[in-house]
């Protein structure tokens, strides 16, 4: 058999993939016990009791384990907690609060690989060089710097932030994705796991994700993208940078930090409310998704500064509301005129190692999505959910349909000013339903959908922190209309098209029913069900011997697994296995009639 990755790089490699393969291994059985076997056995209450208690626990001792390890660990516990859609929220709050912070890397190996990857001394490819770390991450950690003078005239700054990963991240990273790989594999063997969730899929799309935030050429040109599409927009910045000192391992950009955009008491002293940051950040998160169609996926306070505008610059206003900002352009999206008013402010955003794209295939979902809304068809919904990937073709989804329809007897004809004022309690109570809903059918998110999701909701998030009243409603609504606008030539060919196709099955449906009707009528149509009766009647005979073998096992593992703590329970636990493996064994020899 070939070795795994892990087994290839060395002991202390080798340690820390059986150890994530340890912890994988003692959630699946104490899932498999509490979730499976003891509801089997008339303990649903005991599972169902101890469940909430049991998650939270599970997710404190991964966050424990995730920053022990580093690596992809956390990254992973950042990805769980934004999988709403397969994970309880018990998990999901206690992974939120994960933050990517780890000590240092010693300056000596920062300047050794550095060096190795420019292929010239710190010295010489910079004028100066700061030691001490602006931040440190699990996958990198950032310098500042100073350009030489040659490459200052060239690239037009020379103050810049250098990100330099962290040695030997790349054996880390290979051996985190071996380990997160073969846990997918034991998922996939697990029935009631893979009819819910496609586990090989959901860590291939984590793992191209890693990889592409640790390729730094692919941050670069994705900082360059971001740049070019905001160009003409006074609102937003980006840093540039220095291809000279760029490689894959090595990232120099432009020095653009400022005032983190949650520093309520650093913006007030310099005379921004930050009500208005609010509102600017909010639609320009918005221009990414629907006028740019590439979104900064990861909008924490660490990745956006508030930048104040130099007194006096060109076409800088030295004093304006963001609220004028919002004025001065009427259409979402559209180009901002020099003549605009604009904020005395801008927001400027750094880390582009996670993007998200919106690809066609899920524009045209979404437009479908629209259809059914907007003719409020719970099932159309459903369908455009298959189409863009968020149900697997497992999935039965007449559940969904029904909340859905639900949903839309209640809130279908409201307007989202109408939606504000819906009582919270009666949203939460929806929102329950749905979760629960969602949470039993098999559903996954698309990578593209989930880092959409995971913008929005970190944005909404880091809105509201900033202006408690702020109604992310309000803000996508403008949005929604344009949308909706665009494609209205596509919705009406979409009806016309489901009309010809309803009338053509209206017209050949009397032809079959006919058909069919005089088949049975000169009794060509028949049915026998001997051979069907005699095989279901030895299929009930096995499933009843195989859940008595099911019970045996798991009666006597629990009993042994009780003996320590409760000697009486694990006892008759053990004793009462024994009457289900008297019936695996020898329930075939009783059976009547013929075989």
């Amino acid at each position: 058999m070939r070795p795994s990755a892990a087994e290839d790089q060395g002991p202390p490699l080798r340690a820390r993939y059986r150890r994530i393969l340890g912890f994988a291994a003692r959630v699946l059985m104490q899932t498999w016990w509490f979730e499976l076997v003891l509801p089997r056995i008339g303990f649903t209450r005991v599972a169902e009791s101890s469940r909430e208690r049991r998650m939270r626990v599970l997710a404190q001792r991964f966050h424990v384990l995730a920053v022990e390890l580093g690596g992809l660990m956390i990254k992973v516990g950042q990805f769980m907690s934004s999988r709403l859609d397969v994970l309880p929220p018990e998990i999901t709050t206690e992974l939120a609060g994960l933050q990517d912070e780890v000590p240092p890397v010693p300056i000596a190996e920062i300047r050794a690989l550095a060096e190795a990857e420019l292929g010239v001394p710190l010295s010489r490819a910079f004028a100066s060089f700061d030691d001490t770390p602006l931040a440190a991450a699990s996958l990198g950690q950032a310098h500042r710097a100073r350009l030489s003078e040659a490459d200052a005239a060239d690239a037009g700054f020379d103050e810049v932030v250098v990100k330099v990963q962290r040695p030997g991240i790349d054996q880390v990273v290979a051996t985190d994705l071996a380990a997160l790989r073969r846990v997918a594999g034991w998922l996939r063997r697990i029935r009631f796991i893979a009819d819910r969730v496609d586990a090989p899929a959901l860590v291939e799309e984590f793992a191209q994700t890693s990889l592409e935030e640790i390729d730094y050429l692919h941050e670069a040109a994705a900082a360059e993208r971001f740049a070019e599409n905001f160009a003409h927009d006074p609102r937003v910045d980006a840093p540039r940078v220095a291809w000279e000192r760029t490689t894959r391992r090595v990232l120099t950009l432009s020095d653009v930090t400022a005032i983190k955009i949650n520093d309520v008491d650093a913006l007030r002293a310099a005379g921004i409310d930050p009500a208005d940051v609010a509102r600017v950040f909010a639609e320009v998160m918005f221009d990414q998704l629907f006028t740019h169609g590439f979104v900064h996926a990861d909008p924490h306070p660490g990745n956006i500064f508030v930048t104040p505008h130099r007194a006096g610059g060109a076409g800088m206003p030295g004093a304006s509301s963001a609220s004028s900002s919002a004025s001065g352009s009427s259409t979402p999206g559209a180009a901002h005129t020099p003549g605009a008013v604009h904020p005395a402010w801008r927001l400027t955003f750094i880390d582009f190692g996670m993007m998200a794209e919106v690809p066609e295939g899920i524009r045209h979902g979404l437009r479908t999505l629209f259809i059914a809304a907007a003719s409020r068809d719970g099932k159309g919904m459903v369908a455009a959910a298959q189409e863009i990937g968020v149900l697997m073709p497992s999935a039965e989804n007449r559940e969904l349909e029904r909340a859905l329809s639900a949903l839309f007897a209640r809130f279908g004809g409201m307007g989202f000013a109408e939606l504000r004022d819906v009582d919270p309690r009666e949203f939460q109570g929806f929102a329950v339903e749905f979760g629960d809903t969602m949470r039993s059918l098999p559903v996954q998110l698309p990578e593209g959908l989930l880092l959409l999701i995971r913008a929005v909701s970190l944005t909404s998030g880091m809105c509201s922190g900033l202006d408690p009243k702020f109604n992310i409603w309000e803000s996508i609504e403008p949005y929604a209309t344009r949308l909706l606008a665009d494609e209205s030539g596509n919705l009406v060919q979409d009806f016309a098209r489901q009309a010809v196709s309803n009338a053509g099955i209206l017209w050949r449906l009397p032809k079959r029913i006919d058909d069919l009707v005089t088949r049975v009528d000169e009794g060509s149509v028949t049915f026998d069900t001997s051979r069907i009766e005699r095989r279901l009647d030895r299929i009930d005979g096995l499933i009843r011997r195989g859940v008595s073998g099911l019970l045996f096992a798991a009666l006597l593992i629990g009993g042994a697994l009780v003996l320590a703590a409760n000697p009486v329970l694990g006892t008759v636990l053990m004793s009462v296995s024994v009457l289900p493996l008297l019936h695996t064994l020898f329930a075939g020899l009783f059976r009547r009639g013929p075989r």
